[in-house]
């Protein structure tokens, strides 16, 4: 069960997000803003942050936000934004988002890089580890 955390000003298209998240077991929180974002995630770190490119265009200190370990920052655009995915993001930013996605369009695929980004996770020790009673130390 991945924290999935969701930025954009879209909030009907957050909320269906959220809702295929939570049925897969991920814990989804959707924010209105970076500034939000940034504060949930220093509660708790998220695995997965999907950011509306428009937002991360405007605060490329996205790349920066503090993610679980092994996690990854995807964005997103919507198609009426023709033009979103044509203007050139800040080297720093590029170099952390792991995908774009256009939404509601390939909400499969968004789902799809979840469950892989957890399992990359859990195969490479980042994910966390919840030990049975029986093999805990005393």
């Amino acid at each position: 069960m991945a924290a999935i955390l969701l930025i954009g000003t879209d909030e009907s298209l957050l909320e269906g997000l959220a809702q295929s998240l939570s049925a897969m077991g991920h814990r989804a929180c959707i924010v209105p803003g970076f500034m939000e974002g940034a504060e949930l995630a220093v509660l708790e770190p998220p695995l997965v942050v999907v950011v509306e490119r428009s937002l991360a265009m405007a605060e490329p200190s996205v790349a920066h936000l503090g993610l679980a370990r092994g996690g990854a920052v995807l964005l997103y655009h919507t198609p009426p934004d023709h033009a979103a995915p044509w203007v050139a993001l800040a080297p720093s930013l590029q170099r952390a988002v792991l995908a774009e996605l256009s939404l509601p369009l390939e909400r499969h695929r968004l789902l799809a890089l979840v469950q892989r980004i957890e399992a990359r996770a859990r195969a490479t020790g980042a994910g966390r580890h919840d030990t049975p009673p029986e093999h805990r130390a005393l």
